[in-house]
């Protein structure tokens, strides 16, 4: 079975993001700017790309 990745992408700064926003960004692993990081597809990992959309980039 293939497992289906995805790469993100930060390309907009956490400043005026809420806590929780920020919480969020950091659990996937983004710290830095332009910083990217890949991670299988799962139904979790997509809830939290729907709430940060504003600051990252999908490939």
């Amino acid at each position: 079975m293939t497992e289906k990745k995805v790469t993100i992408k930060l390309i907009k700064s956490m400043i005026g993001a809420t806590e929780r926003q920020i919480n969020t960004l950091h659990a996937l692993g983004l710290r830095k700017m332009q910083q990217e990081v890949e991670h299988v597809t799962t139904p979790q990992i997509l809830g939290m790309l729907n709430k940060i959309q504003r600051w990252i980039e999908v490939k």
